[in-house]
């Protein structure tokens, strides 16, 4: 403004000043909204803090969605099936997976990556969340499926899990049940199964679909064409109207 009234002043109209500042405000525009719209950046296996057989952590919350409170609720849960039966439970949380990565995939991996002989995997179990998402996986050690089957911990992973997520996103609820459920089963007490499902329920994804993602593109791309437009435009409109 400065600068404008000063060439005002002196009779002189500062063109290229003024085109070039124009540019300046729609390049940094166009750049935040290249920035809001670029997705996080995804987690690796080597993103998360590396742990062993005998480790005493517990829950690596990633995703940041388990308050304090409830992870040290959790943490003592998975230390008594620890002390109670030797059995090590893991639950990770994370905030988004890497292009063309799966859930089951990225567990997998990180199983692997953590317990990279059959004697350190054996008696661990690894209950992995993406919270972006909401999909999860469960890994269990060959020293653990004659207690937890492979039914009862899909059960756990896409039931005792997923339900509390769908009826709100209750991410504290999820693995409280997930860790009551797994007490339970290693302790070799009944099974209490899943969370019961409501009918009247409206079960909604959390993400945008493929349809609202290109709505956001489309519009994004639209501000930035009309932007530009005014960046060029805006200049000539000012010049006329002050020399005219």
């Amino acid at each position: 403004m400065k600068q404008l009234l000063a060439s005002r002043i002196n009779g002189r109209f500062n063109w290229r000043q003024l085109y070039r500042n124009s540019w300046q405000v729609v390049v940094a525009i166009a750049l935040a909204l290249f920035v809001a719209a670029t997705p996080a950046r995804a987690t690796g296996i080597y993103d998360l803090p590396f742990i062993s057989a005998g480790d005493s952590t517990a829950v690596v919350d990633d995703g940041d969605v388990l308050s304090r409170v409830n992870q040290g609720r959790i943490r003592s849960a998975l230390e008594e099936i620890r002390d109670r039966t030797g059995t090590e439970v893991r639950f990770v949380t994370i905030r988004h997976l890497d292009f063309g990565e799966t859930i089951d995939s990225f567990t997998s991996d990180l199983f692997e990556a953590w317990f990279p002989t059959p004697e350190d995997g054996a008696n661990q179990v690894l209950l992995a969340l993406d919270v972006v998402t909401n999909s999860s996986a469960i890994r269990v050690g060959d020293g653990v499926e004659p207690a937890l089957t492979e039914e009862i911990a899909e059960s756990i992973a896409q039931e005792t899990i997923i339900i509390p997520l769908r009826k709100g996103d209750k991410y504290n609820q999820a693995f409280l049940d997930a860790s009551d459920r797994l007490v339970a089963v290693l302790s070799g007490e009944p099974d209490p199964g899943p969370p019961a499902v409501e009918d009247t329920i409206q079960v909604e994804g959390t993400f945008a679909t493929a349809e609202e993602t290109e709505a956001t593109k489309s519009n994004s791309t639209t501000l930035v064409i009309v932007l530009l437009l005014g960046a060029t435009v805006i200049p000539m409109v000012t010049y006329f109207a002050l020399y005219r």
